[in-house]
């Protein structure tokens, strides 16, 4: 099983793991006394803020010159960077449901739009599990798991969640606003209303720069930003030639993502203009961001909130001759990943991290940070030692999963990545395709190694590596301890 983390450290509790194991399932109150006391102990407060699509490099602090966004620049600059931060499911709903529960997909088993929680799988979100702890709770904007009705807004203290990507620009204080502006604005709502005895959490999902799919505008973003990036020129993929896709099998080139590239990207002009869009939706994303820094100093709650900015999965722009996710390619499974603790202290203040960290890991980082510690099996590990610039034992690689129930529109894939290599089964594809690829040496994943003579010891032991993957996930139970395969 993996270490408990720091929490008990924090929490003084010096418990063995029987007692641990009881106090656990006596509830968080149990172990932090009443929700009174746990805000008297000068708890954190928590921000989590989602983006959707969220490629790795469109921010200026992940090294993009062209990308206007100060506001998460200056996160970075102020927090700690994580560099190789990936998503066990690049897909929304699963990966959502990973963040909220730290368990792989194969576990929790959220695989498409309409499927909710159940109540034992909600009890260990961490929302639910801050609030029982005496936490003041919020949710802003799109949910993502289940359908309207299935959403747990009465579990929250304000909930103002949507279930899909709603509409781009709705009404909000009597006016047409685009709808990163009313989210936006709905987290300063909540933050005017936290009460002041109590510690908050809030989760605030944008959901941009997913395009908008009911629209043959695609990306849509607000006036605000209009001409902005006029003047940049976009350089085009080296993977987006035509052999690329052509190497891949034919369930790739005739699936959604080969689809949606022709009426993203198939053109010169479609490709700049959709890149500029995409651009723009970020940086509205980051004018939110920095208004809500500006509400918390104004409420003088700046210097004990802890903000964690992320993606719930990368995205293709043309790499691979791709638009959208889903497969296990880099473009598709890696995001940002900035948190800002002003507890921490100046020498941690724009750290990068190498580690490999994933999606599941907010769920206990989070957890931990507010003095619990995570519910049995929990599968992600806690962040806060990298946060703290302790030399720790870290993972070297994780399991990747897509299985959307879709009669091949999005072909399934799963396998095994770890720090230099990159194993992928395409597992509705016939005949069996796989692909090998040296992240070390071939970072854009141009040069398939499967069927590369040299490398069939290598493919062996990483067949094997998912082999023991499945086998580990498929054993565990919840409630059960988690260990990852050895």
């Amino acid at each position: 099983m993996q270490r408990m983390g720091l929490a008990t450290k924090r929490i003084g509790l010096g418990m063995n793991r029987r007692g641990f194991l009881q106090g656990a399932a006596a509830g968080p109150l149990a172990m932090l006394g009443s929700p009174r006391l746990a805000a008297q102990a000068e708890r954190p407060n928590i921000i989590f803020l989602l983006t959707d699509d969220h490629k790795l490099d469109a921010l200026g602090c992940m090294g993009n010159r062209v990308i206007r966004t100060p506001n998460l620049d200056r996160l970075s600059r102020e927090g700690v960077t994580f560099d190789r931060h990936c998503v066990t499911t690049a897909i929304c709903m699963t990966s959502r449901a990973s963040i909220f529960t730290g368990l792989y997909a194969r576990a929790h088993k959220i695989w498409d739009f309409q499927k909710p929680f159940t109540p034992e799988q909600l009890a260990r979100t961490y929302p639910e599990l801050l609030r029982s702890s005496g936490y003041h709770t919020g949710f802003v904007g799109k949910y993502g798991v289940g359908a309207g009705p299935t959403m747990p807004a009465g579990r929250f203290d304000f909930w103002r969640g949507v279930p899909g990507q709603g509409p781009r620009f709705p009404q909000y204080q009597g006016r047409e606003v685009h709808v990163t502006e009313m989210f936006g604005g709905q987290a300063r709502e909540f933050l005017d209303a936290v009460p002041r005895d109590k510690p908050f959490c809030l989760s605030l999902s944008f959901n941009v720069p997913h395009v908008d799919d009911n629209s043959p505008e695609q990306f849509r973003p607000s006036k605000a930003t209009e001409g902005m990036y006029d003047g940049a020129t976009f350089p085009y993929p080296r993977t987006a030639d035509l052999r690329t896709i052509e190497r891949m099998p034919i369930e790739v080139q005739r699936s959604e993502g080969r689809r949606r590239w022709a009426v993203r990207f198939s053109t010169p002009e479609l490709f700049q203009t959709s890149i500029r869009k995409y651009y723009r939706l970020i940086t509205e994303v980051d004018t939110q961001v920095g208004l809500l820094r500006e509400k918390l100093r104004e409420l003088g709650r700046d210097r004990n909130t802890v903000i964690l900015f992320t993606g719930d999965h990368g995205f293709y722009l043309g790499e691979h001759g791709l638009a959208g996710k889903w497969l296990m390619h880099e473009e598709s499974i890696r995001t940002p990943l900035i948190v800002y603790d002003p507890r921490l202290p100046a020498a941690r203040r724009g750290a990068r991290v190498q580690e490999t960290t994933l999606n599941i890991d907010f769920h206990p980082t989070i957890l931990s940070m507010a003095g619990l510690r995570a519910p049995e099996g929990t599968m992600g590990r806690d962040l806060t030692p990298l946060l703290q610039g302790q030399r720790t034992a870290w993972r070297n690689e994780f399991y990747y999963e897509h299985n959307f129930p879709n009669n091949g529109w999005i072909p399934s894939t799963e396998g095994v990545r770890t720090n230099e290599w990159k194993y992928t089964l395409y597992t509705d594809c016939q005949p069996r395709f796989e692909e090998l690829f040296d992240l070390k040496n071939d970072p854009i994943e141009a040069r398939n190694l499967a069927r590369d003579g040299g490398q069939q010891s290598r493919m062996t032991a990483l067949r094997a590596r998912y082999g023991a993957w499945q086998a580990a996930l498929d054993n565990w139970r919840e409630g059960s301890p988690w260990s990852e395969p050895s």
